[in-house]
This record gives C-alpha cells, sequence and structure tokens, in this order.
C-alpha cells in the first residue's frame, strides 16, 4: 500500500509511505487518502490523527513528477476540491491533525502541512513552494494558505522565489508549534496527542469546525453560527462529565457522546 492507516487508542496515524520517491504523491496515493479521509470522518471513535512520511527523509515532495500526464490547465480544471493529498483545504475533517514532519515538505507536501492544525517538525526538516521554479503553480492550497498563516511579505517572499525555509525559521514565524532532535520527534508528538485526548472530544471537534468553517466571517457572525458539531457539544453528556469531574476532583472519563 502507497499509504497506512493505522487507528488505536482513538488515535489515526496515516503514513504516505513512498519513500524510494521522498513520499511523493503519484494518483494512486492520492486517491488512497482521499479514501482514508472519508473513512476517519466516519469513525467518531477518532480522536486525532498524526499524518506523516515513512523513512527519514521526507514528510513528501508532493506529485510525483515522473507520472505528470496532464498539462498545469488540465489540472487546475479537475483538481480535488479539497486540496493536496485531500487534505490542504479539507474543512469536514473536524479531528485535530498533527503534522509529523520527519524531513522535506516540499510542493503539494507543504500544502499538505498547511492544512493540518499543528505541526511538529524534525530540526532538518525544510519546507518550500518550488513550483515556479519548474513553470508550475502551487493551486492546491499552497498560494492561497500560506500567506494567510504568516505575514504576508514573508510569504511572498517563499512563494515568489520557490526557495526553502529550515524548521527552525518557520517556528519563528509561528507556523511551526515545535522543532526538536530527530530522536525526539515522536515523543514530542505522543505529548501533543496526550493534551489532545484529555481533552472532551466533542469539544475538539465543535471549536475546529467553528474556526474552519467561519474564517470568511466576522466574529460577530463567526459566533452566531449553530453549526452541527457545536449544537452536538453543548448538548452532550461529556458537556456534563467535565462539570462533574471538576467538582469531584478527577479526571474526566470521555465517551465522544
Amino acid at each position: 500500500m502507497s499509504v497506512r492507516l493505522e487507528i488505536t487508542n482513538h488515535v489515526a496515524r496515516v503514513t504516505i509511505d513512498r519513500p524510494a520517491v521522498m513520499n511523493a504523491l503519484d494518483i494512486t496515493t492520492d486517491q488512497a487518502l482521499e479514501a482514508i479521509w472519508r473513512q476517519i470522518e466516519a469513525n467518531p471513535d477518532v480522536r486525532a490523527v498524526v499524518l506523516s512520511g515513512a523513512g527519514e527523509r521526507a514528510f513528501c515532495v508532493g506529485s510525483d513528477m515522473k507520472n505528470v500526464e496532464k498539462s498545469g490547465l488540465e489540472y487546475w480544471a479537475e483538481g480535488n476540491p479539497n486540496g493536496f493529498g485531500g487534505i490542504a483545504l479539507r474543512t469536514t475533517l473536524d479531528v485535530p491533525v498533527i503534522a509529523r514532519v520527519n524531513g522535506h515538505a516540499l510542493g503539494g507536501g507543504f500544502e499538505m502541512v498547511l492544512g493540518c492544525d499543528i505541526i511538529i517538525a524534525a530540526e532538518e526538516a525544510t519546507f518550500g513552494l518550488p513550483e515556479p521554479r519548474v513553470g508550475r503553480l502551487p493551486l492546491d492550497g499552497g498560494m492561497v494558505l500560506l500567506q494567510r498563516q504568516i505575514p504576508h511579505h514573508l510569504a511572498m517572499g517563499m512563494l515568489l522565489t520557490g526557495r526553502r525555509a529550515k524548521a527552525a525559521e518557520l517556528k519563528a514565524l509561528g507556523l511551526v508549534n515545535e522543532v526538536v532532535p530527530r530522536a525526539e520527534l515522536d515523543a514530542a508528538v505522543d505529548r501533543w496527542l496526550a493534551e489532545i485526548l484529555a481533552c472532551a472530544p466533542l469539544s475538539l471537534r465543535a471549536i475546529k469546525q467553528t474556526v474552519r468553517r467561519t474564517a470568511h466571517l466576522t466574529a460577530q457572525e463567526a459566533r452566531e453560527q449553530r453549526l452541527p458539531a457545536l449544537v452536538a457539544c453543548l448538548s452532550s453528556k461529556d458537556g456534563e462529565e467535565g462539570v462533574r469531574a471538576f467538582r469531584e476532583k478527577r479526571a474526566p472519563v470521555w465517551t465522544g457522546t
């Protein structure tokens, strides 16, 4: 399989498994990822996702250029509305997604990272959108996401040169949450997962759904939205359990209901 999915203890681990081509996506891999996101969305037992690439060289370096069969215009016209890898622009995946960036995240790989909620990177990880250097465009999220997530001129500096940035640089810009030595990458991811799983899953779904689906609105308009995940959270048993556990000075037991 070009993508591996493992679900244990409420965590879905999605791993792009094409290390021989630095985890570049071909059509088959892209379709497999889309199917996996739909599977996760339909599984209420999943409370967090970790997205990574196999091996130590790369998270994902974008499209497999050896398998390019469409012109840029054809690719754009037929593009996935959910963005590169089905995740860059996705608005229907309401659980927290951690990008475990173990190496190079370039082109579409960087777009996938931009579509995640929390970014943990190894010290040697690099990020970039080199599409202009091969006459293409970062169509699947890069052009529209990067300039919304870091200061405008710094985003343009990357977009208009195709240059790579190191993990430490992007952490300083507020894009990467944590940078760690490679040997500590999994421990860092597990630490973040523990913090996520300590929260009520329906609360996190409501928060992410609100953030993702109301970014185009004013704060007042966003607050007034009656989104499904928000209503489900406010009427949940977990909402009662959280208050009860606080009063009883114990850890809450979340059921996701």
